[in-house]
């Protein structure tokens, strides 16, 4: 029997990122499904959530995501430019963004279409991994999809025309991740059990195993 398993994921995640191989390689060895569910980065949701943070927040974050990459594995950089563009003077987010809300709605579509998680693997890599600065020009997200087996350009038709229905989709996730535990990224839910964030990996494992996971 195939198990089944919900990921409510991040494009501004560096945690989403960083657990996202590992599910790609559960779901390649295992009888096991990922249900990916985008949801906006916090700072869409609520624009003043970093301005009320203690320093000591944001470069704990900083230091722990480059040692976490390093006992994982994998290489991990702040990505430039970020996904989510933020006022420094003010420390908050504005309305106008120009690349989450594409990333995500691709995102979503993708996970329509039974790629999301080769989708969000591959695209992750070529903004969080550091080899690529620039990500949103040129040709890198096309050949991140084409790897994916997704064409960049039929996607972003459909997410032009269809923006409305995969915001609310996104949306719908967004209140069903609340209702799956937590409200942070990147957050698994299991059989109505949350593991919240890339450290409760090997804890989902071991459910599922006890659930009766089986290899391929």
């Amino acid at each position: 029997m195939t198990l089944t398993f919900d990921l409510y994921w991040s494009f501004r995640s560096p945690y989403s990122y960083l657990v996202t191989q590992r599910l790609v390689a559960l779901e390649a060895a295992y009888d096991v499904r990922c249900n990916v569910r985008i949801v906006y980065p916090i700072a869409v949701r609520q624009a003043d959530f970093f301005a009320h943070l203690d320093p000591l927040w944001v470069s704990y974050l900083m230091r722990d995501i480059v040692r976490t990459g390093e006992f994982l594995g994998i290489p991990i950089r702040w990505p430039v430019p970020d996904p989510v563009v933020m006022d420094f003077a003010t420390r908050t987010y504005p309305a106008q963004q120009p690349h989450i809300h594409r990333l995500s709605q691709l995102g979503q579509l993708a996970a329509e279409r039974g790629c999301g998680l080769a989708f969000i693997d591959e695209v992750s890599r070529v903004i969080w991994d550091g080899s690529v600065d620039q990500w949103h020009e040129g040709d890198h997200l096309t050949h991140a999809a084409a790897r994916a087996g997704l064409e960049l350009t039929e996607m972003d038709r459909v997410v032009a025309a269809e923006h409305e229905r995969l915001d609310s989709a996104i949306k719908a996730s967004q209140d069903a991740q609340r209702v799956g535990g937590h409200y942070g990224v990147p957050l698994m839910v299991f059989a109505g059990e949350p593991f919240f964030g890339q450290d409760r990996f090997d804890q989902l494992k071991w459910r599922l195993e006890q659930a009766g996971l089986a290899r391929r």
